[in-house]
């Protein structure tokens, strides 16, 4: 949306509520009254405010006091508001809808429905099928659902022709992303050699759509800015960060996605994780995934497996980058690789923000960097704040993320574009 479709909509929405341009004194739109509100600018929050909701987007947050002549009030005392969050790294496939649900563009809207109802309301797919980019295109901005972006499939060949072309289709189907791998799975398999990774950052110059790039090493990740990396998918996990790669990542203004969630999913069921007698991972659980994963031959797999030892050890270390990224003021964007097996939708986002906490980071550096930093990372400009203008993509919550941000989970309301979450 352009910065004057955005003032038009904010002007024709302030009338529409206030009345002042028909001069009548019937309001419309709806007031979500008695919340403290957190707006994702990285403003203090709003203590007993209203969000005036209409047409779908924010119109105005004023004094619980004072609003103006609505159509609808839906009072939410002593809840707190926050953006809906926003997803940098994830995978829709549609393999987490309920069996019962056929359609493969059904099943798609299954997984958004689910991310929606952890409140999770935007989600960048990198790495899916031409389902996912179907139900991007079909969709109504207001469908009470996560939004989507989709990278369509993974690039990840060897021979710098092959992969042009690959890159190229893609680009023709309209992809938002291109994601490519650099990675050798812990010296189990060969790396993507530069020149295919060449290949497709040109595609991706030439066609204006940015490259999201999968990593595991230091060194990867300082080429792959230097090749022109748009994203980089994955943290280092190898060695420490230095100064180096933060200045590129500083000069280019290149956002950094954790995934820390992505390194516990290899060795967690090794043993069965806490989460799983969690009423709020149970509420939208999918039990036969958590059945799987509890077979006393999938955990035994686990627990003797020499990568998810490794893993493990490279949570650790991304956990000490990302504090060292974070205070010399790199962009983090909140990200999980959810969607694969094993790797639960909605849920594994909070306990992505639990393991920031962990790193050191503060609740209002993570509510950033899964609000208004990834949505700015992902370059959109209508979702990530709750500012006049954008999408009413919010969350309610019964507990204060500011003061801990485990109060992430206390859901009790999640609205895309003004409309309720079932």
């Amino acid at each position: 949306m352009t910065k004057r479709s955005i003032r038009d909509s904010v002007i024709f929405g302030l009338c529409a509520v206030l009345s002042a341009c028909s001069g009548t004194t019937a309001g419309t739109g709806t007031a979500y009254t008695g919340v403290t509100l957190w707006d994702g600018t990285g403003a203090p929050a709003i203590q007993d405010a209203a969000l005036i909701v209409d047409g779908g987007r924010v119109v105005a947050v004023v004094p619980a006091s004072d609003v103006p002549p609505v159509a609808e009030t839906v009072a939410l005392d002593g809840m707190y508001v926050i953006p809906g969050l926003v997803e940098a790294h994830a995978h829709v496939s549609g393999a987490w809808a309920p069996d019962d649900v056929t359609s493969p563009e059904d099943r798609v809207r299954g997984d958004l429905l689910l991310y929606a109802q952890y409140g999770v309301t935007t989600v960048n797919s990198l790495g899916d099928d031409e389902t996912v980019l179907a139900v991007r295109d079909a969709a109504s901005p207001t469908d009470p659902h996560a939004r989507v972006l989709a990278a369509g499939a993974v690039i990840a060949g060897s021979d710098p022709a092959a992969v042009r072309a690959d890159a190229v289709r893609n680009a023709d189907l309209g992809v938002d992303w291109l994601k490519l791998r650099v990675d050798d799975n812990l010296g189990a398999s060969t790396k993507m050699p530069w020149d295919a990774v060449a290949a497709v950052m040109e595609v991706g110059r030439a066609r204006d759509i940015p490259v999201a790039t999968h990593l595991f090493y230091l060194e990867d990740a300082k080429r792959l800015l230097e090749l022109g990396s748009g994203m980089l998918a994955h943290s280092v996990r190898d060695t420490d960060v230095d100064q180096e790669l933060i200045d590129s990542l500083l000069e280019r203004d290149v956002c950094y996605v954790p995934t820390l969630v992505r390194e516990v999913s290899t060795f967690v069921y090794a043993e069965r994780p806490d989460w799983f007698d969690d009423p709020f991972f149970l509420e939208h659980a999918d039990m036969d995934e958590v059945e799987r994963v509890s077979e006393a031959g999938f955990m035994e797999r686990t627990a003797n497996s020499r990568s998810a030892a490794a893993y493990r050890v490279g949570l650790g270390q991304a956990q000490r980058n990302l504090k060292v990224l974070q205070d010399a003021g790199v962009r983090i964007a909140m990200g999980t690789d959810a969607g694969p097996a094993a790797r639960f939708p909605g849920f594994f986002e909070h306990e992505e923000l639990s393991l920031m906490a962990e790193a050191g980071l503060t609740p209002e550096q993570i509510l950033l960097s899964a609000t208004s930093v990834a949505a700015g990372c992902l370059e959109l400009d209508d979702v990530g704040t709750l500012e006049p203008g954008k999408w009413a993509d919010f969350v309610v919550l019964s507990e204060d993320p500011l003061r801990d941000i485990q109060a992430s989970r206390t859901i009790e309301q999640v609205y895309v574009a003004g409309q309720r979450v079932e």
